[in-house]
């Protein structure tokens, strides 16, 4: 059986096995699982290979872009200036971001960016992923176009651009870029290895994503005016991109994070801890429960199925992951699997990051594997 490096509480002993086992099949190539329980880590596995010619180790310090993961780290970096009294989540963008209000969307609130539900799920054509790179360019094109539905009617998930949505409300509150925020208000008291816009020198960490089949998505039978299309061309890069020094240094905050299971686990377990980690206060039980005010509820015009959006994150229960039970749990993942669920009431995380993308926008069935381990240890503890 393949090595699974690491510790794991005697009662998570499944998800070591079954690790183990998803290297055994070739379904993981390479990868790490963390789970934190009451604010302490009690699952920090990894194992398996960090390229594709297997020639390097997943290593305890390996990281990998996690993709949309990335949206739910930025969404912590708001709620914690929410938390400070910095930051309205129902005020108008523009309030904070005036040019934002052009072309009908004076009416937008943050709340609307937070839930998938402004209406801008998207850079309207010509763009190029790398003109995303350029985040004054970018960000002032999104503010000078028209929603492409009523806001607030329903969602439609903001693919790759929700991190500059709410990541430019970041920017214009407290004068930082949101990686840097990121990096100094999150990841610096908590000791989290995750990073948006990635230094040079840790490019030798990195395990690089195996792409996965292309998206389950017939785009050429699609009305090429219809959200979906115009969100995933607007634009769809493809996963090779990741390996481009020009992706990596940018700040992307809905799509290239780095990190591992461990980092994402760390940031997250604020939520689940009630806002408070090992003695570092972020947030309070007052602004977690704005996470669970529920701002749409429907098929997604985007991802073509049903999604309950609250603040930042989807809200259990969804159909596409039936291994998460009902409960204040909430919950994001990325492109190809990587996933981070937090439940509230058991005060429990759990992550899973890894380098084989599988097909697909939410979940996998590697993940579905790990997902229903975690629950059943908790059922069972």
């Amino acid at each position: 059986m393949s090595e699974v490096q690491g510790s794991c509480d005697e009662r998570f002993d499944r998800l070591r096995t079954a690790l183990a086992e998803q290297l055994d099949s070739g379904e993981e190539l390479g990868g790490s699982i963390a789970v934190t329980l009451d604010g302490a880590p009690v699952v920090d596995i990894w194992g398996g290979w960090a390229d594709e010619a297997k020639t390097r180790p997943w290593e305890r310090d390996t990281i990998v872009n996690v993709w949309s993961t990335t949206k739910t780290v930025m969404a912590l970096a708001a709620l914690v200036l929410v938390d400070r009294g910095e930051l309205d989540l129902y005020a108008p963008v523009s309030k904070y971001w005036p040019e934002f209000a052009a072309n009908g969307k004076e009416s937008v609130e943050v709340r609307h960016l937070m839930s998938h539900t402004s209406g801008v799920s998207g850079w309207e054509q010509p763009v190029t992923v790398e003109e995303i790179y350029d985040w004054e360019a970018s960000t002032a094109h999104l503010a000078r176009q028209a929603p492409w539905w009523e806001p607030g009617t329903a969602s439609g998930y903001h693919a790759l651009n929700q991190g500059h949505l709410v990541g430019e409300v970041v920017r214009r509150i407290t004068g930082l870029s949101p990686g840097t925020f990121i990096a100094q208000e999150l990841c610096a008291p908590l000791g989290a290895d995750f990073h948006v816009g990635l230094d040079p020198s840790e490019f030798g960490r990195i395990a690089p994503v195996v792409p996965p089949p292309p998206l389950p998505i017939d785009f050429a039978s699609l009305d090429p005016d219809s959200v979906m299309i115009k969100t995933f061309t607007g634009p769809l890069p493809d996963a090779s991109v990741t390996t481009t020094d020009a992706w990596r240094t940018a700040e992307i905050p809905a799509a290239n994070g780095h990190g591992n299971a461990r980092s994402v686990a760390r940031l997250q377990t604020v939520i689940a801890n009630g806002g408070e980690v090992d003695g570092v206060r972020l947030l309070s039980p007052k602004t977690i429960d704005k996470i669970f005010d529920a701002q749409s509820d429907g098929v997604d015009l985007v991802l073509g199925v049903p999604v309950r959006f609250g603040m930042g994150f989807a809200l259990a229960p969804n159909q596409e992951l039936p291994y998460v039970p009902s409960g204040r749990i909430c919950f994001w993942g990325g492109y190809g699997g990587s996933s981070i669920i937090i439940d509230t009431e058991r005060r429990a995380v759990f992550a899973y990051m890894m380098n084989k993308m599988a097909p697909g926008i939410l979940g996998s069935d590697r993940g579905a594997v790990y997902g229903s381990a975690f629950f059943e240890a908790l059922d069972a503890s």
